[in-house]
Formats: structure tokens, sequence, C-alpha cells
């Protein structure tokens, strides 16, 4: 009977958890458990890549980049920044290709250590952060009034988690688009096997050269996704584009709050690392995203940073300060990993990124410096 090594991977994954009291245990016994289960994989002859639920970490991978080329296009992504104070990405007109390169090294480990939908949320009282989760997708159909027979247009999708929530709960057909293949690959999958497909599609392509023709869609969002675009004006200038007369675009926005001081080192420290971490060109204020939709011909119709409005709910980056001792048992798993060449090379350079930023990103959050969901809600005239 050949072994069943997807079953394997969370098997042992289970194994780490069980020993999560003592946080020195679990490091030593992540490394010893994968370290183990690397002898079985070598004894295989292939690994499934199927489709499932999320990958094990012996299915960790470079998405749509090849194997060999993955620590190469680390490099080139790493290189990228500027060292320079609120330098962002140096060469915008590679904007582009890098969040097409960094959503290449990220998605199995997303989806690995945190899920299918790639965003934040306030925890709300009682519920946990699934439940939390849901609830912040659903407002957007609801925001936009979604109902069966409309189409409405996911902008950035990544691997669908959002978009199965609001097709479920509104019976309106959602498009996603991101620019990623292997994404693609993955949503569609995960839409088939869910049994939502006859309400998605995902499509692969730019969102500022977008597809579709004029007056496509009903209404549109976009999930912590368009802080990727070099120019907020060109993503939501096609959104603009290829909505209805009188349709809503809601977006929940990277930003930088009224608490950033730009002279203070600290504060922008945090920010860089957020966009290096991240795939972000540079971080926008809430008055520049305000205005970039003015400048399209967009109404702007509500503008709310949801971080500070959801008063009763534990704050958006307590999963990350929750998940704090995992990361470093993850990174002693994928340390392992690597060292036996299970994982491609430069996927522990990303790993360690991931962990760091978490950081960063606790920091924003702490300090009141960043927003990662800014509603912003548009009407086309």
């Amino acid at each position: 009977m050949p072994l069943d090594t997807a079953a394997l991977g969370d098997r042992l994954q289970e194994l780490v958890g069980k020993v999560k009291e003592d946080k020195q245990a679990a490091a030593v016994a992540g490394a010893a458990i994968v370290l183990g289960g690397a002898l079985v994989w070598r004894a295989c002859s292939s690994s499934s890549r199927e489709y499932k639920r999320k990958p094990t970490f012996l299915e960790l991978s470079g998405g749509s980049i090849d194997r060999e080329k993955v620590k190469d296009e680390w490099d080139n992504y790493e290189a990228s920044y500027g060292k320079e104070a609120g330098e962002g990405i140096k060469d915008r007109s590679k904007v582009t290709q890098l969040v097409d390169v960094f959503y290449s090294l990220v998605t199995d480990i997303y989806e690995w250590g945190w899920g299918q939908s790639f965003h934040f949320s306030p925890k709300l009282p009682g519920k946990n952060w699934a439940a939390s989760e849901a609830a912040h997708e659903a407002r957007v159909a609801a925001t936009l009034g979604l109902k069966p027979g409309m189409r409405c247009l996911d902008v950035g999708c990544g691997v669908g988690g959002p978009m199965r929530t609001i097709a479920a709960v509104s019976g309106a057909h959602v498009t996603g688009i991101t620019i990623n293949q292997y994404q693609v690959d993955r949503a569609t999958a995960h839409n088939e096997r869910l049994g939502l497909a006859p309400l998605t599609k995902v499509v692969r392509g730019n969102f500022n050269e977008m597809p579709f023709g004029p007056a496509t869609f009903d209404a549109a969002y976009a999930i912590e996704a368009t802080c990727h675009a070099d120019r907020l004006e060109s993503v939501y200038g096609e959104v603009s584009r290829v909505l209805k007369p009188g349709g809503l675009f809601l977006s929940y926005e990277w930003v930088s709050t009224r608490d950033f001081d730009p002279a203070n080192a600290d504060h922008v420290r945090i920010i860089d690392e957020i966009n290096f971490g991240n795939g972000l060109p540079e971080m926008r204020t809430w008055k520049q995203a305000e205005d970039a939709g003015r400048a399209v011909g967009l109404e702007l119709v509500g503008s709310i940073d949801l971080a500070v409005a959801s008063r009763g709910a534990l704050p958006w980056y307590g999963r990350l300060e929750e998940l704090e001792w995992q990361n470093r048992v993850s990174h002693v798993i994928v340390s392992a990993v690597d060292a036996v060449y299970l994982a491609p090379k430069g996927l522990k350079q990303v790993h360690n990124m991931l962990v760091e930023v978490a950081r960063s990103l606790v920091a924003g959050g702490r300090t009141g410096v960043f927003s990662p969901m800014h509603m912003l809600v548009f009407r086309k005239k």
C-alpha cells in the first residue's frame, strides 16, 4: 500500500501542536518530527500535489516558480527594495512582476500557517478567529447589497477564501482576478471542491489592465489587495471602467493612519518593514486612498477605519500575537526541511521574512500607525 504522505504531514503537524505548553520543547520536538518525516519522505517516489485544503509542511513550494529558481527569485525580490527610509521598491516598473513573484513565494506558507483568507479581521466577542474572519468577509456582501443574479468582481482574490464566503452568503456570482497563476489554480480547485464552482470564476490578470469589458459588473470589492498596486489611481480607474453606473466598490485598504508621524524614525521603520514583508511598493495614507478614488471619478460614500471602529472586538493583530510561539516552531520546521533539501532553497528565507514582518505588523497595530482595514466605499456615478 503506498504511503499517504499528505496524511503523514498532517499527523506530524498535529504532534507538534500537542507539545505547545512548553515552547522550547515544541521547537525541539518539531525539528525531530520533521526530520523523521523527511527520512520517510525520501523513501517515497513522489508527493501527491493534488489541491487539498492546505499543503503540509512537507509540500511547501515556490508556487509557480521552478524549484531550482526559488533562491534566485528571493534574492532578486530582496534586492528590489531600497535601503533609504521610506524608499520602498526602487524600480516601480517592476512592481507587477515582483508582486507575482512574492505570491508564488508565500502562497503555500500562507495557506499552511494562516488559511485560505489572506487578510486580517477583528476578533468578535464570543467568536473564534475563523468566525470573525467570515463575518469580516460577509460585511462586504451586506454593504454592497449583493444578491442572486448579480455579478461581482473580487480585485486581487488570492486563493479565494473571501470569494467563497461572499458568494455563499449572497448567492451572487463572484469573479476573482489575481496576477499569480498558482493562486488561480489553487482558488479554482478549492471552489470546485467546496461546490462553489457555479458561483465563482478565477482568472489570471493584472488588475491595472483587467481583461473585462466596460460595465461588466454590478459591484466590486478588494480585500487588502490594492495595496500592491504601483498607483491606486490605476487599479481604481480599472474598477470604475468595469463597473456598471451606480455600482458600488468596497476596499479594505492597507494605510498609514492619522497617528503616523513621518518624522518619527520608529514609525518609518515599522512601515518600511511592513512594505518589504508584504510585497508593497509603498504605504499610502488613508487620505491618499480616498483621493485616488475621487481622482478617477468615483464618488466616496463611506470611509471608516475598522481597526479602531470595532471597539467591542479584540484587535486584528491579536491573532499574530497568539501565533508568536507557533511562528518560532514553524521556523524550526522549515529550517529542518531546508536542511535535508526537501524545501526549495530560498524558502527558509521567505519564511523568516514572514516571521519578522509579523512582529512589525503587531508594532504597527499597537502604535496605531498602521491599519490593514480602512474601509472605503465608492459609487460609480
